[in-house]
């Protein structure tokens, strides 16, 4: 390591480490770079000579090797490696120096992590990154919450390494607190929601529309041109153009085994909204598909045991009917994780502002989208919309292509596909649209079994309980 003194530092070099240290250094700061693994510095170092990292062998070497107050982002797995990185910062750090939790914490190991730093005079800040590798090292979405003071801070580095959008870097303050992590998670909630509604599209277009698989890359590079218009739609029409380099003429996507992994996030998501007592169903469903997608062997018992054998092609639905249905799915699921976001601001007192959270997904991270900037708008006039389908343009989006949706919803299920996002989405909308549902009678019910009383529609806010004629 030189003598010289850091702007900023950057602890964990695996991929993501490694890039947003590359990233930093690309956009004129000093970068001071350390990992337990002695190997994975060396390593940088040598194979990226250009980006001029100072590495350290050791927390004491790179702290010391940092401008006071100092600048420290750290990069490891989520959980204790998180804790061990702070304990050993702990003794080492002085007053106002600022330490970023970049990786995937769950927000509850953020809220406990910010408390710890209340107690001591360096700052702490939780922060979600959202980009891959690619956007790392060119340029992600990040999203830093907890102290406003360290936010000051790092904000001329983040920043100046945040991939920009039409509206500017994409980075805010998300808020107080656990914001940032909290964000993060809506943030891959609604990414595991969007690649769900892709997935089931595409299933629908190859196998009930018999579709060639060029036919449906270009279908899906039609849908990029329009409203659907997202990173997401953009590498499905290149994934469904790549040849099997071990199988010539075939699509490698088509020898990829359908059992999809997760890490997480997408769970904690639908925990955290069941606690605020908010309804995600089209996150929920995704999830619940990527759980059932790794019971494979069971999935193959089953098929061979109830399975109706080949499902027929689909009756009356045709390519835009499909990309309607997908269109008013994902703004459901987008007003679903907005919704989240709003109740756990209230709640939790994080003052996240929606405008802002739409601004700052707009480029580098996943879910990027051309519908991002319409979500901002939405967000943008007071009073606010209190759930995104209610504001007009999306209102006129849905009305149009919900006959559509109806349609290849109904057509799907009754060939037999499985589309739970879609049919969870529109299950969420149907039941957000009616004033006067079913839960009456489950009322009912719960009185007759168990005195737990109910509310007249003549006497609101009366609790009434009837016998029922025994129970």
């Amino acid at each position: 390591m030189t003598q010289r003194k850091n702007s900023v530092g950057i602890i964990g070099l695996g991929v993501m480490g490694a890039n947003l240290a590359r990233n930093f250094a690309s956009r004129g700061q000093d970068v001071a770079a350390y990992d337990r693994n002695p190997e994975a510095g060396a390593r940088l170092a040598q194979d990226h000579p250009e980006a001029k990292l100072d590495v350290a062998t050791s927390p004491e070497q790179f702290v010391a090797g940092l401008e006071r107050p100092r600048r420290i982002v750290v990069l490891v797995n989520a959980g204790a490696p998180v804790d061990a990185v702070l304990d050993q910062l702990d003794p080492l750090l002085e007053a106002d120096d600022v330490v970023v939790d970049a990786g995937n914490s769950l927000y509850s190991d953020t809220d406990r992590r910010s408390a710890r730093a209340a107690e001591r005079p360096w700052r702490f800040m939780g922060m979600g990154v959202s980009g891959g590798s690619a956007g790392a090292l060119n340029g992600p979405s990040m999203m830093p919450g907890g102290d406003h003071e360290a936010w000051e801070r790092m904000k001329p580095v983040l920043e100046a390494s945040a991939a920009v959008g039409p509206a500017g870097p994409c980075v805010t303050h998300c808020g107080a607190g656990s914001a940032g992590h909290f964000v993060k998670m809506v943030h891959n909630g609604i990414e595991y929601g969007d690649m769900q509604l892709i997935c089931e599209g595409a299933q629908l277009l190859r196998d009930g529309l018999g579709m060639s698989d060029s036919e449906t890359a270009d279908t899906f590079g039609r849908y990029n041109q329009g409203p659907l218009a997202s990173y997401l739609t953009e590498i499905t029409e290149k994934i469904f153009r790549f040849e099997d380099p071990e199988r010539p003429g075939r699509l490698l996507v088509d020898a990829v085994m359908d059992t999809a992994g997760q890490k997480g996030t997408g769970r904690w998501t639908v925990i955290a909204a069941l606690e605020l007592g908010v309804p995600i169903p089209t996150i929920a469903a995704a999830v619940d598909a990527r759980s059932l997608s790794a019971q494979r062997a069971l999935r193959v018992r089953s098929d061979e045991q109830l399975g109706g054998g080949p499902r027929p092609r689909l009756d009356a639905v045709d390519a835009r009917d499909i990309e309607s249905a997908l269109y008013a799915a994902k703004v459901a699921s987008y007003a679903q994780g907005f919704q989240m976001l709003r109740v756990a601001s209230a709640e939790r007192s994080y003052s996240i502002q929606l405008p802002e959270i739409a601004r700052i997904w707009t480029a580098g991270c996943i879910i990027r989208a051309r519908m991002l900037d319409r979500v901002r708008e939405a967000f943008s006039v007071e009073p606010e919309p209190e759930v995104l389908v209610l504001a007009p343009f999306f209102a006129e989006q849905i009305r149009r292509a919900w006959p559509s949706w109806r349609k290849v919803v109904a057509a799907a299920s009754s060939a037999g596909y499985p589309i739970p996002g879609l049919t969870a989405s529109l299950g969420w909308l149907e039941t957000l649209t009616t004033s006067r549902g079913s839960a009456n009678l489950i009322q009912a019910q719960r009185d007759y079994f168990g005195s737990h009383t109910y509310e007249r529609l003549d006497r609101p806010g009366e609790k009434v309980h009837t016998d029922w004629g025994g129970g």
